[in-house]
Parts: structure tokens; C-alpha cells; sequence
């Protein structure tokens, strides 16, 4: 039970971190956009790693759903995992950097709740 509270929370973190950071991206004003987020394949690699990670998340509470309490994958889903987000995350290293860190995480993330589903 202990070990599939930890994956649970591990994966659904990185998952909702990075896809709320992919979203916040995209909705920034085109004049915000500089540099290499204004080029068009950037834009597209971070569709598909706000994709990826939103995909993983439905992953993950699928699996907290299957193997924890109800109440647990859904209070962390609309409650914990987005303030731990807002407040930390996104405040400690902002959008970008936190998508960078995110994707290779998620990707992790992948492989770990298939080898313990």
C-alpha cells in the first residue's frame, strides 16, 4: 500500500507539474515569446510535452484509483498536486525550466507505472 501512496504521488506530481507548466507556456502572448519559444517547432515540442505529461497523469490516477482509496487520487488531483505546483514550483523555477525538468521525469514516470501496474 505504501509503495503504490509513493508512486501515486510521485508520478501525478510530475505529470500535473509538467503539464499545467506546458499549458502556462502556451497561453503566454506572442510578445512574450522570444527567443527560441517563439519558433514554431519549440511551440510544438512543448504541445506534445504538455500531451505526454496530461496522458501520464490520467496514468497515474488510474493506477492511484486501482490500488489506493478513491478519495485519495482525487483530492490529490484537484487539490495537492496543482497548490504544491502554483506555490512552489512554479514560483521556485518558473514555466520553462520547470517543463525542462518535468519531461524527463514524466518519461520516467511512464516506465515506472508500467513495470508496477
Amino acid at each position: 500500500m505504501f509503495t503504490f501512496l509513493i508512486i501515486f504521488l510521485v508520478t501525478g506530481f510530475v505529470s500535473m507539474s509538467a503539464a499545467l507548466s506546458a499549458g502556462a507556456i502556451n497561453k503566454r502572448p506572442a510578445e512574450e515569446k522570444v527567443g527560441k519559444l517563439a519558433e514554431r517547432n519549440t511551440q510544438v515540442a512543448i504541445i506534445m510535452a504538455g500531451n505526454l505529461a496530461a496522458l501520464t497523469l490520467i496514468g497515474a490516477m488510474a493506477f492511484g484509483m486501482l490500488n489506493l482509496e478513491w478519495w485519495i487520487p482525487l483530492v490529490c488531483m484537484f487539490v495537492s498536486f496543482p497548490v504544491v505546483h502554483l506555490l512552489v514550483m512554479q514560483r521556485l523555477l518558473g514555466d520553462v525550466k520547470n517543463l525542462i525538468l518535468m519531461t524527463p521525469l514524466v518519461i520516467g514516470s511512464i516506465a515506472t507505472l508500467y513495470y508496477y501496474w
